[in-house]
């Protein structure tokens, strides 16, 4: 048995999750039944099964086996975008969830409630403190409970690009105050209610550009490595509570942010930076979300103080 896992476990990192189970299958044939129950008893092979079903895109909101099931999730910046996608994924997952941004999150709700899930939209300004406490209470008051909370909110699109010392001083505090100060804040108003249920999951969404830099984007790329640290010595405060912090970096995502930021030299920037990567392609949003549904969790319950690059390789170029 162990051998089949272990070799199962190395054509995951070759081959895809659809292959390792198809090749994990075949090594575990006959008797039919008693490959099934050892299947089912494997932790490894019941996250790949659970994985593939999340991964083919079925709406299938009342199955016992979803990952969050019973949990609430809240996801900040949930209006377009990553975060949209980040919310529909969770739901399909069982959890409830709470898309907050400064603009409208109805359509989010919309999308996800037309598919049998359950969400709610709470307008949310992370960089004020009353309303990100505001928010948590609105969400107990719906919900009861604070399971997973997604720092998703951040500026990005429509930043002036410049050379480090022409950066526009107010963008520079916006930046700032949205994408630090709005994570800590967000991050403390849910605390407390994780502690009552037992513990949670913070996700920090921070960037590739933080890892490598990013030209003509000084304060971006400062915000983005600040949440890194803020990640790391959350986790360090927050792991007796049984409340896991973590962040994914991802590369250039093409979401209508991206288009945005690039304006004009959007087609081209797609082409370069498909070109630097193990696997040529644009990430998708969709390459995002299974990132997400670990981290969200209990698969990933005792990984915290990590940051998940998401960069299709770029970070061995």
């Amino acid at each position: 048995m162990n051998a089949s896992l272990n070799s199962a476990k190395v054509r995951v990192a070759g081959f895809g999750v659809a292959s390792a189970i198809r090749s994990a299958g075949k090594l575990m044939q006959p008797p039919l039944s008693q490959s099934f129950a050892e299947a089912r008893s494997s932790d490894f092979l019941h996250v790949l099964l659970r994985h593939a079903r999340y991964t083919s895109g079925a709406n299938h909101y009342s199955d016992d086996s979803m990952q969050l099931a019973d949990k609430v999730a809240i996801v900040t910046g949930a209006a377009r975008g990553l975060g949209r996608a980040y919310c529909e994924a969770m739901a399909r997952e069982g959890a409830a969830i709470v898309a907050a941004d400064i603009m409208n999150c109805e359509e989010t709700v919309a999308a996800v409630t037309a598919a049998g899930g359950n969400a709610i939209a709470i307008h949310l300004d992370v960089a004020d403190a009353q309303s990100c406490e505001a928010m948590a209470i609105q969400t107990i008051e719906a919900f009861g409970r604070i399971d997973v909370l997604i720092n998703n909110a951040a500026l990005y699109a429509g930043l002036k690009g410049a050379r480090f010392e022409h950066l526009d001083e107010a963008q520079w505090d916006r930046v700032m105050q949205v994408n630090i100060k709005g994570t800590w804040l967000t991050t403390r108003a849910v605390v407390a209610h994780m502690r009552t249920s037992g513990g949670g999951s913070i996700i920090n969404i921070s960037s590739l550009a933080a890892v490598f830099g990013l030209p003509y984007g000084l304060d971006y790329v400062a915000s983005k490595s600040a949440v890194i640290g803020m990640t790391r010595g959350m986790a360090r405060e927050l792991g007796a509570d049984q409340i896991r912090v973590n962040a994914v970096a991802p590369s250039a995502v093409m979401t209508e942010g991206t288009q945005e930021f690039f304006g004009e030299k959007f087609d081209k920037a797609k082409a370069v930076i498909a070109d630097n990567q193990l696997i040529p392609r644009n990430l998708e949003t969709e390459d995002l979300t299974g990132t997400i549904m670990y981290l969200a969790s209990d698969a990933s319950r005792f990984v915290t103080g990590q940051t998940h690059m998401v960069d299709g390789g770029s970070w061995f170029l």
